[in-house]
């Protein structure tokens, strides 16, 4: 992109920078492209950029350690020839069950360079979830440390065509427990080149399996060319990431840092991957988040760019509310994504962490899609924001048919972006299921709606609201109730440190509102409380939207990614109430 202003003339966030953005963009996506080219080898192969860190490996207890991208490199292409050698091809999956560490981020280098492709698998899966997710990919190899070890040695009887499982830190481990194979007496036998297939950029390159509201997990799988597709909204989000084409004399040195699993799409798309894509510095954090943890590392490492979850940054608003003058951050831009961050959190970013918080939406089949750039565009705190550079998103209703200004509908993406060409943010479709592939495109295969299940509604201005996922959001005496708009007004209460709403099947009304509670430090449960807090909701929102009845409960159920399971909470109400009716 063209420098549009002088360092003299700072930016000021408008529409009409927005629109000219959108505009004069347009995606360039070459025939053959491979993620591990962009992220690794052609910074690595430039003595400028070779030694220049790629990652920051720290777990506690331990001292941090620095890796580049030369090593990077290197040590990928040691572990592709040991995975040639044990027989994997192109388009074989490879299991990578591994938390945030240096490893992690060599074994999908290597995986993605000889054109197989990397199954990410989070290490919070027990032994059903690995195995249906190994026996249903028919991943040929398996690479994990040992708290995965078990789990996986314990069903690999029930997955023939795993021919192999490669270990880290098996150093005193019990003969029944080991690998087949040590990470690192594999590559210490192996040499440090390497020559990469020259993969196409729509050739299969990640299979991520996304946990539905019913059935089986479906397996999205990702062409290399989706990176490029993330890309615009990365850079947008992050306020111009590791770079400012309006002020070439701008610093160009970033160091990103998320806690997000790299083994989800928010950790590996949406950190990692575009992390090294510029050929920065990421932070890869082997242990639990905490709110301080997080202060910590950011101060200790000077992060200047991060992505942390709404879930995250109400722990830290509760935790820390006065960050000045306890930590010196450098944070330049902080996206948050995966549920509605609300105002509360919005004005703790802005005031407390000192950057205006960039809300992002997208999903793994259609990831990074829509959100906001405080930079350039203005942000409307709790919005979604609007379509970044490149997407076609609108708000669908049944028919396909785009829904007027403040009428709730499916958030859709078309196939074509803006200028009528293809976007390269698609996904190929789901592993083995040509039926789920069809259910979720409207239209023409070649020119169509793909939708999400989330319903928001656009405002004049363009900008997107979210109202929750089509199973989350219920009816209660008729009235259409979203969670979030509740959740977020709860939160504001000093008293609670989190929470979730669902229906609560009721007989006259067919449901009321119902709030599960988390209670932050120093606050015990009580009716006087719950009165309290009714009241609080009754005097900011609509009186129907109020919480008839609240539970206090120790832990809201999360996914891996740190979304709320608001089904898990809703399926238990509706147990509650059959229960009640054989009574």
């Amino acid at each position: 992109m063209r420098r549009s202003q002088t360092s003299d003339k700072p930016l000021t966030p408008s529409m009409d920078l927005y629109d000219s953005l959108h505009r004069r963009f347009g995606w360039e996506v070459p025939t053959h492209f491979n993620i591990a080219d962009v992220c690794m080898r052609r910074w690595a192969e430039r003595p400028a950029t070779a030694r220049r860190t790629a990652v920051i490996a720290t777990a506690p207890g331990q001292p941090d350690r620095r890796h580049s991208y030369r090593e990077l490199m290197e040590q990928a292409n040691r572990l592709s020839n040991a995975l040639a050698a044990l027989g994997v091809q192109r388009g074989d999956r490879v299991a990578i069950v591994l938390p945030q560490r240096f490893e992690t981020a060599v074994a999908y280098m290597a995986v993605l360079q000889m054109g197989a492709v990397g199954m990410p698998l989070s290490q919070l899966f027990g032994p059903d979830a690995l195995e249906y997710r190994l026996h249903d990919s028919e991943a040929v190899l398996a690479i994990c440390d040992q708290p995965s070890m078990s789990a996986l040695l314990g069903v690999r009887e029930n997955c023939p065509l795993l021919r192999g499982v490669i270990g880290l830190d098996g150093d005193g481990t019990p003969e029944g427990m080991r690998a087949d194979l040590d990470w690192s007496e594999l590559l210490a036998q192996e040499p440090a080149e390497f020559d990469p297939v020259a993969t196409r950029a729509d050739e299969a390159a990640v299979l991520i399996y996304t946990s539905g509201t019913t059935g089986n997990p479906k397996g999205a799988l990702i062409p290399h060319r989706a990176l490029i597709g993330n890309l615009s909204g990365f850079v947008c989000s992050q306020n111009w990431f590791g770079f400012d084409p309006f002020d070439a004399s701008a610093p160009s040195k970033a160091v990103f840092w998320s806690p997000a699993d790299w083994a989800w799409t928010g950790g590996l798309m949406d950190a990692l991957l575009p992390t090294l894509t510029f050929g920065r510095t990421i932070v890869g954090h082997n242990g639990r988040f905490s709110p301080q943890l997080a202060f910590e590392l950011m101060q200790r490492h000077g992060v200047t760019h991060s992505f942390l979850f709404p879930t995250a940054l109400k722990a830290m608003m509760k935790a820390v509310p006065k960050v000045r003058p306890s930590y010196r951050l450098k944070l330049q831009a902080l996206m948050s994504a995966g549920e509605a961050v609300g105002d509360a959190v919005f004005a703790y970013c802005r005031d407390q962490l000192g950057v205006t918080v960039n809300e992002m939406f997208g999903q793994t089949e259609i990831n990074y899609v829509v959100g906001n750039c405080a930079r350039l565009w203005p942000a409307k705190p709790g919005s979604m924001g609007k379509p970044y550079p490149g997407h076609r998103v609108a708000v669908i209703d049944d028919d396909g048919q785009e829904c007027a200004v403040g009428v709730p509908g499916d958030v859709a993406v078309h196939r074509l972006d803006v200028r009528g060409e293809p976007d390269p943010i698609f996904f190929l479709g789901y592993w083995k299921n040509e039926a789920a592939t069809r259910g979720k495109f409207t239209g023409d295969p070649a020119s169509s709606w793909c939708r999400t299940g989330d319903l928001a509604t656009r405002d004049a201005d363009g900008y997107l609201w979210y109202q929750g996922r089509a199973d989350d959001v219920f009816k209660a005496a008729g009235y259409r109730i979203g969670p979030s708009e509740i959740e977020n007004c709860l939160v504001k209460h000093p008293a609670v440190a989190n929470a979730a709403v669902v229906p609560k099947p009721d007989a006259e009304r067919g449901a009321v509102v119902k709030a599960y509670v988390v209670l932050a430090s120093g606050h015990a449960g009580s009716d006087a409380l719950v009165a309290q807090l009714q009241s609080h909701v009754k005097g900011m929102l609509a009186p129907y939207e109020y919480p008839k009845d609240i539970e206090f409960i120790d832990a809201l159920p999360m996914t891996t990614t740190g979304k709320v399971q608001r089904r898990v909470l809703r399926l238990r109400e509706e147990a509650l109430a059959r229960e009640a009716l054989r009574s």
